[in-house]
C-alpha cells in the first residue's frame, strides 16, 4: 500500500481491493475505516483498512482480511476501537483495531449479501442496522449473538439502512423496490413507505439539523429531499450526476449541505437553500465512487473510496470558503 500527495488529497492505494465504504472515526480526528472488496465485490475476498492521516499523509493503521467481500463498515457509539463491517457472505462482523487479528463475532442471520450496516446515535442505545439483499432489515444488539428483530416489507433488496440520528428506535431504508421506507423499532413495523423515485435507491441520510429531513439517491441520477410531514413530493431535487448516485451524506456542520458519489467517478457537494445549489464537482477518481463520508471533527475535511484501488481525504474548496 502506497501513499500519495496529489494536490490537495492526501491518497493511499490499496492495490487489488476496490472500496465500497469509507467511515471517520466519530472519536479519533483523522482515523478512517474503508470497506472493500477483491474483483469488485463478485467475487474473493474482502478488507477492512483503518487508516490514520498524519503530516506525511495517509497511512494504514490495521488491515483485516475476511473471506468475502465487505461492503460497508461502522464505527461503535461507544468503544474507540470498534467496528461493524459487513459482507456477500450474509454475515456482520466485529473488529477491534488495537488486536492485530479478528473478528471478535460473527453474526449470521441473513440468507444473501449485507450491502448496509449502521450503529445508533442516540444516546443510552447501543444496537445496530443491518440491510441486505434478502429484503429484510435486522435489529443488533453487539453483545448479543442473535439478532433482536427482524423487518421485513421491502419487495426488492435493500441497500441502505440508515438510524435518524434525532429519533430514539427508528431508522431509515432504501431499497430496489422504489422506495424510501421509515421504521419504529418499538413498534416493530413500518411507520410511512415514500415511493421516492421510479427506479432503485442506493442511498439516504438524514438531516444532521431536522428530524424530518432526509435525503435519497437513485439510479435515476437525482438526489431527492423528503419532509416526513409532507411526503406527497419532494422538497427539493438535485441534478447533475450522469450515473447512478451510490452515497450521500448530509454535512454534520451545515443544515442545507450535503455530498453524493457516483457511478460517474465523480462526488458532488450540494447546498439545497441555495437557487444554484450544486457548490463543487470532484473528479479525482477513475472508477466508480461507491464510499463517501463527511468528518465530525472537521467542517472542511471529506473521504471518498472508488473501484480504482484508492482511498483520498480531502477538503474542497467549497466547504473552506465561507458560503
Amino acid at each position: 500500500m502506497s501513499a500519495v500527495h496529489s494536490g490537495a488529497a492526501r491518497t493511499l492505494r490499496v492495490p487489488g481491493r476496490h472500496g465500497y465504504a469509507a467511515e471517520f472515526s466519530p472519536y479519533l480526528p483523522g482515523r478512517l475505516a474503508c470497506a472493500a472488496a477483491q474483483h469488485y465485490g463478485i467475487a474473493g475476498c474482502g478488507t477492512l483498512a483503518v487508516l490514520d492521516e498524519s503530516e506525511s499523509g495517509l497511512g494504514l493503521f490495521r488491515s483485516f482480511d475476511w473471506n468475502d467481500g465487505l461492503f460497508d463498515v461502522t464505527w461503535s457509539e461507544n468503544n474507540e476501537h470498534v467496528l461493524i463491517t459487513c459482507s456477500g457472505d450474509g454475515s456482520l462482523q466485529l473488529w477491534d483495531t488495537s488486536k492485530v487479528t479478528g473478528p471478535l463475532q460473527v453474526y449470521k442471520e441473513h440468507t444473501q449479501e449485507v450491502y448496509s450496516v449502521d450503529w445508533s446515535q442516540t444516546r443510552g442505545e447501543q444496537l445496530v442496522v443491518s440491510g441486505s439483499w434478502d429484503q429484510t432489515v435486522k435489529l443488533w444488539d453487539p453483545t448479543v449473538g442473535k439478532s433482536l428483530c427482524t423487518f421485513r416489507g421491502h419487495e426488492n433488496v435493500i441497500y441502505s439502512t440508515i438510524w435518524s440520528p434525532h429519533i430514539p428506535g427508528c431508522f431509515a431504508s432504501a431499497s430496489g423496490d422504489q422506495t424510501l421506507r421509515i421504521w419504529d423499532m418499538k413498534a416493530a413495523s413500518v411507520k410511512v413507505v415514500i415511493p421516492a423515485h421510479q427506479a432503485e435507491i442506493l442511498t439516504c441520510d438524514w438531516c444532521k439539523y431536522n428530524e424530518n429531513l432526509l435525503v435519497t439517491g437513485a439510479v435515476d441520477c437525482t438526489l431527492r429531499g423528503w419532509d416526513l410531514r409532507n411526503v406527497r413530493q419532494p422538497l427539493f431535487e438535485l441534478l447533475g450526476h450522469t450515473y447512478a448516485i451510490r452515497r450521500v451524506k448530509f454535512s454534520p456542520f451545515h443544515a442545507s449541505v450535503l455530498a453524493s458519489c457516483s457511478y460517474d467517478f465523480t462526488v458532488r457537494f450540494w447546498d439545497f437553500s441555495k437557487p444554484a445549489p450544486l457548490l463543487q464537482t470532484v473528479e479525482h477518481h477513475t472508477e466508480f465512487t461507491c464510499g463517501l463520508d463527511l468528518s465530525l471533527h472537521s467542517p472542511t475535511q471529506v473521504a471518498d473510496c472508488a473501484w480504482d484501488e484508492t482511498i483520498k481525504i480531502y477538503d474542497p474548496a467549497c466547504l473552506t470558503v465561507p458560503s
